[in-house]
């Protein structure tokens, strides 16, 4: 559990890089150039691919680019809905200049599928993305079919202090992290707990460098103060959740089972599937394991 706690203090840290002084002329997070981009307060839209609709968010400081693979091999199938937070990986901070970011930026996605007609919606989302997404699941179950989580958790605060941990207990680290405009130290080695090959670290350092780090770290301070486990019995829709073993990292092996099954324990309706081999970005260090898992659950 130690050293689980380490890789995610990593991922807060990880996101706070300095923010890069040089920003690509283009949209640096585009996969398609014939796709349709639909730009929001809070977020962009790319559209790319023909089918049933599948929306894809990323984690914090994350770009859509994350679901390139997922999006090259599902687009002939599905109509993919690639979703962009603002302030993240280059994309600008428009409406998350200001104030909180997770629940605004998660009640502003679940807008955007009523006001789209793509209720009930199948969402697919990666760590901050996840939470994103579980959120929808809780106050918004009836605007979602089922939803695919990729290693993220009901509330983070646990692996900083605990199962005891509240919002009220981390408060004061949350409220130092919101007001931070410090970069952190050891970005390398954080990242490195993360995901396992060169190119992907430097892509994913990549997307931190472009990142506001403003927007980052209050995302991250409202990650902190979100506590989803009240929430968890009541979920209604199907939840699948991707976890890594992180035995790449040094876990003993299957270590992670009982602390994911613990956490989504009181949902009623879900399956856990564990990915051997793997750090945080499971779909970029096991891809195969992970198009099986994601193809599953597309079939459930």
């Amino acid at each position: 559990m130690i050293r689980f706690i380490d890789i995610a203090i990593g991922a807060i840290l990880a996101a706070s890089i300095t923010i890069g002084s040089a920003r690509a002329a283009e949209d640096p997070n585009r996969l398609y150039s014939d796709s349709t981009l639909v730009t929001r307060d809070r977020f962009s839209d790319e559209i790319v691919g023909t089918g049933p609709d599948l929306v894809l968010i990323p984690g914090l400081a994350s770009s859509r680019l994350t679901w390139r693979a997922t999006a090259e091999r599902l687009k002939a199938h599905y109509r993919l809905h690639l979703i962009q937070i603002a302030g993240f990986a280059g994309e600008p901070v428009r409406t998350n200049a200001a104030g909180d970011v997770l629940i605004p930026t998660a009640e502003a996605v679940d807008a955007y599928l009523v006001e789209q007609h793509l209720t009930p919606a199948t969402v697919i989302g990666h760590s901050l993305g996840g939470t994103t997404t579980l959120y929808l699941a809780a106050h918004h179950g009836d605007h979602l079919k089922k939803v695919l989580l990729v290693d993220a958790l009901p509330y983070f605060g646990v692996v900083m202090a605990g199962p005891a941990a509240t919002p009220e207990t981390l408060k004061p680290m949350a409220d130092v992290i919101r007001a931070s405009t410090q970069p952190a130290p050891g970005i390398d080695k954080m990242i490195a707990s993360m995901v396992t090959s060169d190119a992907d670290r430097t892509m994913v350092r990549g997307w931190g460098s472009l990142s506001d780090r403003s927007v980052v770290n209050r995302a991250t301070a409202d990650d902190l103060q979100l506590d989803l486990r009240s929430d968890l019995a009541k979920i209604g829709v199907p939840v699948t959740l991707l976890y890594p073993d992180n035995i790449p990292n040094g876990a003993p092996a299957a270590a992670m089972d009982g602390f994911y099954r613990s956490a989504y324990a009181p949902v009623p309706h879900k399956t856990l599937t564990r990915i051997d081999n793997s750090r945080h970005f499971i779909m970029l260090d096991q891809p195969a394991a992970f198009d099986a898992a994601l193809d599953a659950f597309l079939k459930s």
